[in-house]
């Protein structure tokens, strides 16, 4: 085991993560709006050179850093060393790489460090799992920096975030897919569908910060989409769940996970049976 005084670390984790993200939105910064060169990966995913060079210099502040952590990036090669870490980097370079492709203002460099826990905090799996425990999230265009460590509340540019009351379904504010909008019934249930960000981390800070009631994901979403974005939501009092009911758990060899939904506490349960219904 690491030896360190969690709190401590947290912190300084936070701070590293912040002064990563910040410099690693110059970077992307230095490609946007300026044709970058893209490449198609597997599953018909875009990957441009800025997400490349943003994942380079992640990969080089935060290893040269915490060479002990492990590393999960949607832009690096896999290594499955990581899953005898203690505490590791998740990272997306660039959230929302085809709103950047477009010139649209809502992608992210999204950042957290993910720890061990043990089976008590692991969800229902009963098995050892592993969580957010520091947290950037980091928008250029729009110079906005959320941040979380556990425990310690989330921020948004240094003032504190809280998820919105919203009890029920009827005048929500959704952020989801429109297919998803449609097969969820929720224009019947009177939820009101927000206007489409590319970036899934985006759109979960928004729930964090209480701009909207809630957010959806579809199936498939990674750890490196969801990370930073949890710690945020959770911190600002808010869940982030899937069908079980339960905080997702990261880490594993395949870093996937189902439908998930981020909300205010009051929205849980409303939100939970609705996924439940749809499965």
């Amino acid at each position: 085991m690491l030896d360190f005084d969690p709190q401590t670390q947290n912190r300084q984790d936070l701070e590293l993560l912040e002064t990563a993200a910040r410099t690693a939105g110059a970077v992307a910064m230095g490609y946007f709006r300026k044709d970058p060169q893209v490449w198609m990966k597997e599953g018909d995913s875009p990957v441009t050179e800025a997400d490349l060079a943003a994942n380079q210099h992640l990969l080089d502040i935060l290893r040269s850093a915490r060479p002990d952590y492990g590393w999960l990036s949607e832009e690096s090669e896999d290594n499955e060393d990581r899953l005898t870490a203690d505490r590791l980097f998740v990272v997306d370079p660039i959230d929302g790489t085809r709103g950047f492709m477009d010139g649209s203002e809502d992608w992210t460099i999204s950042v957290a460090v993910v720890e061990r826990q043990n089976a008590a905090v692991a969800g229902s799996s009963g098995q050892s799992g592993w969580r957010p425990s520091s947290a950037a999230l980091f928008n250029p265009c729009r110079d906005e920096m959320y941040l979380a460590k556990l425990g310690g509340g989330a921020f948004v540019n240094g003032a504190k975030m809280a998820t919105a009351d919203a009890s029920s379904l009827s005048r929500a504010s959704i952020s989801v897919s429109k297919p998803m909008y449609r097969d969820l019934d929720l224009e019947q249930l009177g939820a009101e569908r927000t206007r489409y960000i590319p970036s899934l981390a985006y759109r979960l800070a928004l729930v964090a910060s209480g701009s909207v009631s809630a957010a959806i994901a579809k199936p498939n979403a990674h750890d490196w989409d969801l990370a930073a974005a949890d710690l945020l939501v959770h911190e600002a009092g808010g869940l982030l769940w899937g069908e079980t009911g339960a905080p997702i758990s990261y880490n594993s060899r395949q870093p996937r996970h189902g439908i998930l939904f981020a909300s205010g506490n009051l929205l849980g349960e409303p939100l939970l049976a609705l996924i439940r219904k749809w499965q």
